[in-house]
């Protein structure tokens, strides 16, 4: 019986009572990809010619 009046009170509530979730677009990176890889280059530039100085 629990099921019958779970059903009843059901009766004329629309089926999907979730709200719509809006579709995010993908966010953006404050900092350009062409600066990201300059500073990378930098630092693995800088790491690459003191390990080089060590050997040399």
């Amino acid at each position: 019986m629990r099921f019958a009046k779970a059903q009843e009170k059901k009766m004329g509530k629309p089926d999907s009572t979730a709200v719509p979730v809006k579709k995010r677009e993908p966010q953006k990176s404050p900092i350009s990809k062409g600066w990201i890889i300059v500073l990378s280059f930098i630092l693995c530039g800088g790491l690459l010619f003191e390990l080089l100085k060590l050997f040399f």
